[in-house]
């Protein structure tokens, strides 16, 4: 599942062009992938001498951290913003859905499985890629350490295994795992995937209803 024109949308503050030479590597690594990146391509896509792709980020590899770091930016504060909004746990994880769509139709999905992958036999690429998808797992740890102190603070438990670190493994490793069933175009996937996220749905429209009782019976 790919956009037709996959955007990044960089930051004009990054410089012109700086910010041309990261869209045009966006959308070259959308469509085409890290193995078929071309930085003359790159170059004359963003209208720019191909030197001037090495005087900024020096080697491919650092031109292509440098458009995950900077689609990584974008994700990362959307997360933020979204988790630090009210809202209940449901309507948080029905707008998380959303956000994977829109990702998928970005090409942000795809931009990063690029470069998972390719970092499986670069160990430098892979250096540098690790702590980039940690920084958005340690956002949805935070998240769900934050929904198990509301529950908590309304008295209402979870079996002493669900702790923050399973639960938000759960969720990433699932979540990453959907990702790359669905770039593969695995539609005998898709219903089961689905199936899994209506079931989270339920269960935290579940736990919402729980809290809001808990919420009315404190306010008598």
């Amino acid at each position: 599942m790919e956009a037709a024109h996959p955007r990044l949308l960089a930051e004009a503050d990054l410089g012109e062009t700086k910010a041309k030479i990261l869209e045009a590597a966006y959308r070259r690594l959308a469509h085409e992938g890290y193995a078929a990146l071309s930085v003359r391509q790159i170059a004359r896509d963003a209208g720019v001498n191909h030197a001037l792709i090495n005087y900024h980020f020096r080697s491919k590899d650092q031109l292509v951290i440098a458009v995950l770091d900077e689609a990584n930016r974008q994700l990362l504060e959307r997360q933020k913003a979204m988790y630090a909004e009210p809202g209940s746990f449901a309507e948080k994880w029905a707008q998380a859905r959303r956000f994977y769509k829109s990702d998928l139709a970005s090409g942000f999905v795809r931009v990063q499985a690029e470069l998972w992958a390719a970092s499986l036999s670069n160990p430098g690429l892979r250096e540098k890629f690790l702590p980039r998808l940690l920084a958005w797992k340690q956002v949805v740890l935070g998240a769900v350490r934050e929904a198990l102190a509301t529950l908590t603070a309304h008295d209402v438990k979870l079996p002493v295994l669900f702790t923050a670190d399973v639960i938000a493994t759960w969720i990433s490793e699932f979540w990453l795992g959907m990702e790359f069933a669905d770039l593969l175009g695995a539609k005998e996937d898709q219903v089961p995937h689905r199936a899994a996220l209506d079931a989270m749905q339920q269960l935290l429209e579940g736990l919402d209803a729980r809290v809001q009782k808990r919420s009315k019976r404190r306010r008598k």
